[in-house]
Formats: C-alpha cells, structure tokens, sequence
C-alpha cells in the first residue's frame, strides 16, 4: 500500500533529524596537523608548538566528518593578530582547504601573496592590514569566491584590480595605502564598505563618487569639484563710432528713392547668384571630402577591429597569449578531440609554461559574431547553437563556484566559435557510471555520497545565492564533469535560463531537456520554476544510488516503464534494498542510500510544491553520515 506523500515527508525528516550520540577526542586531520607547523613557523613563530595545534592560540578548527569513534577535524580559522610575525605567508596555505578566516593583521610579513591561497576556496574573511606584503595580487584569487571581507590595507602591494572583478560577494573591501593602479571597476561600488586611499595612481571615475566610499586621494577629490561657469558678453559699439557714423551721413547728399531701390535690387540679384554658385561648389567639394573621409574611417576601423579582435578573457586563470594559437586556421590540427556534443567537438590543450595545467576548448561551428552582438537583447536572429552560446557567456561567464564549470574565455572566428573551459580529466559522471557498472572503474558509495551533495551546493548557488536566479533546465550525470579531486561540476548551460526574482516562473515556447529528467509540469504546461531542476536531481539520486540511468533497457522490461514510478513503488514495498546498485550492496552503507534514496522520491513528487528546495536538499544530504 503506498504512503501519502504528508507521512512520508515526516517520516523522512524524521529520520534525517535522528541524533548522532557519539563521544569521541577530537583528532585534527593530519594534513592540517602537518601544514600548521610549517604556517607557523614561515610565519616566524620561535616558540614551541603544543602537541594539537587545535589547543594552541589563534588556530581554531571545526568537526567535519567521523571516522570510526573519533572525530576529524579540520582547520577553519587562523587568527594572529599584533603578534610581531616577520616571516612569510607559506605556499603550505594551500593544505588548509576547510579554511573560512585568515587574519594576519598589524605584523610585518615580507614577500608576496603566494599563489597557493587560492586552493582555500571555502575564505571568507581575509585580513592582511598593516603588514609589508608586495608585488600583485595572484591571479588564483579569482578562485575566492566566497570572500565576504577583504582588507589588504597599509600594504606594498601593486598592479591593477582586475581580480575585484571574480569577487561577487564582497561585503567589505579594504585596500587603503598601497600602489595599486589602473581604473577601479565598476563593480566595486556596489559593496556595502569600501576604502582606496593612499593609491595615488588609481582611477576613480568621477560619477562614482559613491556614499560608501570612505576615503579617496587628495588629488582625485579635486577632479571631483564642479567646473566654473562662465558668461560670455556681447560687445556693445562704441559711442565713437555711432557718432562719426552719423556725422559723415549727414554730410553726404542723399540719393532719390528710386535710384537706391533699383541698386539695391541689383546688389541683391548679384550677391544671390555669387551665392548659389559658391555655394555649389563648397557643397560638392564639402561632399567629395566627407565621403573620402567616411571611407578612410570605416576602412580604419575594420582594420582596428581586426588587429584588437581576439579572445573574450572570463577569467584570471588564462591570458589571451595563452589562446594565440586559436586565430589560426588549423589552430586545433594538432589537439587530441575528446568528445562529440550537439554543438561540435571539444579538445584537450596544456597551457605553456604552466606546470601542466589543461583545459577544455569546444569547437561550435557558425559565423563568427562578436560576444557584445551575442549578449544583447534581441535573439531573434540567434541559431539555436548560438543562443546556446549566448547563454553559456551569461552565465558560467560570469559566475564562479566550486560546483560549477568555470567558462575561461570565447573566441569568434569568421566560421565558428571557441569556448574555453577548465579541463576535467575524470570525465562525466555518466561515463563513470557507466564504467563503474562494467568493472573498470571504482566508484563506492563515499565518493558517490560527496558527488551528490557537490551538485546540490552547485544548484543553491543558482537557485539562491546569485541574483538573478539561474534555472539549469538539463541536469543529467552526461552534464556533471568531475574535477582532478572528483568534486563535481554542474556543466553545460546551454540551456540556462535567468529567472528574475520577482517572477514565480519562465514559459517557453517548447520543451528543453532530456528525456526521463524532464519535470512533469514542465513538459505539459512548457512552465519552469527552480523546482523543475530538483526533480531533475531527484532521477540523479536514484541514477548514483541504482547505478541505472532512466533511458537503461532494465525499466523497459517493468511494469510501470519508467524509472521514477518503479523507484516509488519498490521504496513502499517490503524490499527496498533492491533498488540499491549490486557492486555497493554489503558495504554497510545500506542504510545511508536507502535514505538518498527517498530524498530522491521526495525531489521527484508530482506536485512542484511538495518538492524541497536545492537548499534543504543539500542540508538533508549532509545530514546523512558517513
């Protein structure tokens, strides 16, 4: 007999609000044990470190996860204020990926920003005030997007501010008596607290003398002081003049009315026809100028744009050097191809001089159209594969998260486009699945457990915390790539919509999708909301838990033919277990995917609104221990 969907949601948030009563030491992953010796004592630290770094002043760590009785936990905030350090910020950084605080203020560290902050991808706080850091900032902060409070005052730091550019959540910025330079941008003056004094080189566009700018230099508030008005007075004649003017008239003889009107006629046929012909000759020749001229300008500026034409950079991570290769003609004859999408093929390139590091360029074949052509707001005469491009720019072109697929950069040639990505050597998790299923691959339930919470934290970002919302409409595991530490990576937005917050849903004039992910109110009314994409994670559970996607030959041979209806049927059955994939059955983790399992029933109801949100979604996932 099946459950009402009321009792089954009680059901299973009470199971997922069940505590866990474990008494356990507390034990610090020993990677961060390892790295909090070193950080100390590049920092400059001369005095003995206690035995657990977690017991010693300014280090502060957090539980993560649970192994056997004993608890892990992870370093999540390091603060070491006025401790008169004079050593350096140590590339070890990189060890503390659980990190949410750094404060350093009011030392005198040396040396630059290393590199390596940018592998501490959870910070949100960063203070580094009063020290006596140099050189630029690394392009790695580009990858900080969750930093809420910058503050790299009284510094030496220099270069431009491009990296502001990739910070979307900034609260507070603080960059205040260094040698920053170049034009601020304008995406800056939305933040809640912000300081630039002390940048003498710093370009601050008057109009954007905001409220919350605390402090500017002395010589751009005198930019900032309204020009002087000036009155311009016509000059009267002179007395002298009006008057000798008078007295020579009057000693002249006056002509006969009719004398004077038949020269002054003849004066005025004269000049009329001196006029029309000079004025002839100056609107030909005016007119032979301007067209030469016209023809010289469009000829410079086609030969400009030719010259200044080449990649569309997103992201620091790449420079247009980089993509050079990319303007000529047989630029990908000597790249590996590794796939084959609907929009074209992608290849496989490894960046120069970069230790290594690859990316992923996809190949669309149309005529070339400039990225400020692509964004602008009339689609109409967009192919499907160039709307799909167009969508791809607005979104991932913009945004940056660690469950996102990050676009790079675009590139328009006369026949086709270039979309530059991060490279995922782990592939997709269809092909993971797949190869799972055949034995060539292992994937157990941990790894499958962190996948799908990595996507869940992808769709709330989308759903929740960028503005305007961003509805996926294709969330399948061919469209979830996994990184060199197979966190998952929620890709292709081809299909991504912007939902402005204050509509409730989009309609579109046909279905988008694929089969068997595809919300039931969606494919018959053709309206979407964000809950069309939980649905559509909801078959993802059950695909990571089941180890069958929806289109697998197993759910034609059933009675009900379809994924989410046998799913439903067998969870209220006396076997449940038997949905569960045979390669996890026997790893003591049953009970764990049998929950996933129905927060895969609840995301696929066929009422939208009985459908959690990606928030709670996320929350109920990370609620199930491993």
């Amino acid at each position: 007999m099946a459950t009402s969907p009321a009792k089954f949601q009680i059901s299973l948030f009470i199971i997922l609000s069940l505590p866990i009563l474990i008494h356990a030491r507390l034990n610090l992953d020993l990677s961060d044990s390892d790295a909090v010796v070193i950080f100390k004592k590049n920092l400059g630290f001369k005095d003995q470190l206690l035995e657990n770094p977690c017991n010693s002043p300014g280090i502060y760590c957090e539980r993560r996860t649970f192994s056997g009785n004993s608890e892990i936990f992870r370093v999540s905030r390091i603060s070491l204020a006025s401790e008169w350090l004079n050593g350096t910020l140590s590339a070890v950084i990189k060890q503390f990926s659980e990190l949410k605080e750094l404060s350093l203020p009011n030392n005198q560290l040396v040396d630059q920003i290393p590199n390596e902050i940018g592998h501490c991808r959870k910070l949100e706080v960063l203070n580094l005030r009063n020290n006596r850091f140099s050189g630029n900032i690394p392009a790695e902060f580009s990858f900080l997007v969750n930093l809420r409070i910058l503050d790299l005052s009284e510094n030496k730091l220099s270069g431009d501010l491009n990296f502001l550019k990739f910070l979307p959540n900034l609260e507070k910025l603080s960059l205040s008596d260094n040698l920053f330079t170049g034009k601020v941008p304008a995406s800056v003056y939305n933040i809640q607290f912000l300081s630039l004094s002390g940048n003498s080189n710093l370009q601050i566009p008057q109009k954007k003398t905001a409220k919350n700018i605390d402090y500017l230099p002395s010589e751009l508030r005198t930019k900032n002081v309204l020009p002087k008005r000036y009155i311009f007075a016509e000059k009267a004649a002179s007395p002298a003049a009006s008057k000798g003017s008078n007295s020579s008239n009057n000693s002249a003889k006056a002509p006969s009315p009719s004398s004077h009107k038949h020269k002054k006629h003849k004066r005025n046929v004269k000049a009329w026809t001196i006029g029309f012909i000079l004025g002839t000759i100056v609107g030909v020749l005016s007119g032979l100028f301007f067209s030469v001229l016209f023809k010289i300008l469009i000829v410079c500026i086609k030969g400009r744009e030719k010259e200044t034409s080449g990649p569309t950079i997103f992201s620091q991570g790449i420079k247009k050097e980089d993509l050079a290769f990319l303007e000529k003609e047989d630029g990908l004859a000597s790249l590996e191809m590794i796939g084959r999408g609907g929009c074209g093929e992608v290849y496989r390139y490894e960046l120069p001089e970069s230790g290594g590091k690859m990316i992923a360029i996809k190949k669309i074949n149309q005529p070339r159209i400039e990225v400020n052509d692509i964004t602008g707001g009339d689609t109409k005469n967009l192919s499907k594969k160039m709307r799909q491009v167009r969508s791809e720019i607005q979104t991932v072109g913009q945004i940056r998260h660690r469950n996102l697929l990050s676009l790079l950069a675009h590139v328009s040639r006369p026949n086709c486009h270039f979309l530059v990505y991060e490279y995922m050597k782990n592939g997709s998790l269809q092909d993971a699945l797949k190869q799972a299923s055949e034995g060539t691959r292992e994937m157990d339930w941990l790894l499958r457990h962190k996948i799908a919470i990595g996507v869940a934290a992808g769709l709330e970002y989308l759903h929740h915390l960028h503005n305007p919302r961003i509805i996926h409409r294709d969330l399948k595991p061919a469209n979830v790539l996994l990184d060199d530490d197979l966190e998952a990576r929620i890709a292709d937005f081809g299909l991504a919509k912007a939902m402005p917050n204050e509509n409730t849903h989009v309609t579109t004039s046909n279905v988008a999708g694929t089969v068997g992910y595809i919300a039931p109110e969606y494919h018959q009314t053709l309206k979407f909301t964000d809950k069309a994409d939980i649905y559509s994670f909801g078959v993802l559970l059950a695909v990571l838990v089941m180890g069958k996607l929806p289109s697998d030959e197993f759910f034609q041979n059933t009675e009900e033919m379809s994924q989410v209806k046998w799913l439903k049927n067998v969870m209220t059955s006396d076997d449940p277990g038997r949905a569960i994939d045979p390669k996890l059955v026997g790893n003591g983790y049953e009970e764990q995917m049998l929950l996933v399992l129905k927060i895969a029933c609840f995301c696929t109801q066929e009422d939208p609104k009985q459908r959690p949100n990606s928030k709670d979604v996320r929350c109920m996932l990370t609620q199930i221990k491993q």
